[in-house]
């Protein structure tokens, strides 16, 4: 299995930007993604962005294009997001998931954003 340990999160003020941090550990030689996943109060996890190890190909969720960037960091088994521009709506707990070809299989315990106006 492995692990994944989110750190970064904290209280910004509207406009200003954070960097997520998500380190991986473990069994993580069948890792072909990684993904940034949310969720807000009373609302469903959403997908925010996404980056395939090997190749560094980035998607990202149409609510979230132009303001976060998605990276990583192979030899500290470590992936990124930058937030930039945040917005009231940005305010959820961010998932840092790992998985392999097919589906995701390993997640953090999140890390709380928010973002005040």
């Amino acid at each position: 299995q492995v692990q994944l340990v989110e750190s970064g999160g904290g209280l910004v003020q509207a406009g200003g930007s954070l960097r997520l941090s998500c380190a991986a550990s473990g069994r993580t030689f069948s890792t072909y993604v990684m993904g940034w996943f949310r969720q807000a109060p009373g609302k469903e996890r959403e997908f925010v962005a996404r980056i395939t190890w090997s190749g560094g190909s980035t998607n990202y969720a149409d609510s979230v294009k132009g303001r976060f960037t998605i990276s990583r960091d192979n030899a500290k088994n470590t992936v990124y997001l930058q937030m930039s521009s945040l917005k009231p709506e940005d305010t959820a707990v961010y998932y840092c998931a790992a998985g392999n070809q097919y589906d995701y299989h390993a997640w953090g315990q999140g890390t709380q954003v928010t973002v005040s106006s």
